[in-house]
């Protein structure tokens, strides 16, 4: 395929980068976007089809593959150029202030970059007891992809955490049981969030600790649950464990390009207008800090927007560029 230059490079295909190019379509900006995995939506896609999202304003209790299929639709009014199942190996800044991006399938030139990776390969923190790998992908998971897998079951769940009491909720009303156990009586989610699971029907264990587990020739799971500062010891027998203890996050993709990037916790870190220390470079979601910097899909939807105008106004100073949608000739 023959070398282009892009006004924009957008480099991760997850719901931020999406709005993103759904905005650089908006400002007819000459744009690419390049997604590794081989379908757009990135993690929510991924890894949380079915599960709730309630912090993208006007769609409440929108599931994930709800959210990325209106992407996708929103993204169809003002398209740009698509390249999926393609990483992007290195990002090297020539001489003349433009970008060469490489992947294994191709080369492109652009004129700026939008990061759009958010932590980059998230690996969820394992269960570290015996017996737990015999378990693992057969009575044991780490993600929910479809509850209807869950029907009839007896489920339990393990952690505190927002997902946690999020899986709970979503697997109660086609599940047998769903039991919940936690390492403190105190839960880590939203308020909100742990009011509906009080008013559940979930069957809540706390303060308790997973010690152990078997593998039954029925293929049931008996949980060996042990109370923290006791000597009491709970068995609970089940068909399917859930594990939701979070994720670690490696953005080495990012550590092998020609970039120097300045960070603080592995996060990148941006100006009020997205802009990375290396000019002509931006990065938006979950990937970047700035102060006041929360970690919601909402924001990076503000985040898109910010980065796609400011660079646009450095690369066209003489263009007017719409702000509000509804300036803006949409079909």
């Amino acid at each position: 395929m023959a070398e282009e230059m892009y006004d924009v490079t957008i480099i991760g295909g997850g719901p931020a980068g999406m709005f993103a190019a759904f905005y650089c379509g908006l400002h007819e900006l000459k744009a690419q976007l390049i997604e590794s995995l081989p379908q757009l939506g990135g993690q929510v896609a991924a890894l949380y089809p079915e599960k709730k999202i309630w912090d993208v304003a006007g769609m409440p209790g929108v599931s994930g593959q709800e959210l990325v299929d209106c992407l996708k639709q929103q993204m169809k009014v003002a398209p740009i150029d698509q390249f999926l199942n393609e990483t992007v190996e290195d990002v090297i800044k020539e001489d003349d202030g433009t970008f060469t991006i490489k992947s294994a399938q191709r080369v492109s030139h652009s004129k700026s970059i939008i990061i759009a990776l958010g932590n980059g390969a998230f690996t969820p923190r394992k269960l570290s007891l015996d017996g737990a790998d015999v378990a693992e992908g057969h009575q044991l998971h780490y993600f929910v992809n479809h509850t209807a897998d869950y029907a009839g079951k007896r489920v339990v769940v393990l952690g505190g955490g927002d997902s946690a009491i999020d899986v709970a909720l979503m697997l109660e009303p086609v599940a047998k049981e769903v039991s919940l156990v936690h390492r403190r009586n105190e839960f880590r989610g939203l308020e909100h969030t742990v009011t509906k699971l009080k008013e559940s029907k979930v069957n809540v264990l706390t303060p308790y600790l997973p010690k152990g587990i078997k593998v039954e020739d029925d293929q049931s799971v008996t949980m060996e649950l042990k109370k923290r500062r006791s000597d009491e010891v709970k068995s609970l027998n089940v068909d399917q464990v859930i594990v939701n203890f979070g994720f670690t996050s490696d953005n080495a993709a990012l550590n092998k390009w020609s970039l120097d990037l300045d960070n603080e916790r592995n996060l990148i870190k941006v100006d009020s207008t997205m802009q990375t220390s290396v000019d002509g470079v931006y990065a938006i979601g979950d990937g970047v800090t700035y102060p006041g910097k929360v970690a919601l899909i909402a924001s990076a939807f503000g985040e898109a927007p910010a980065a796609v105008t400011a660079l646009a106004k450095k690369l066209y100073p003489d263009k007017k560029m719409a702000v509000h949608s509804s300036s803006m000739n949409i079909g």
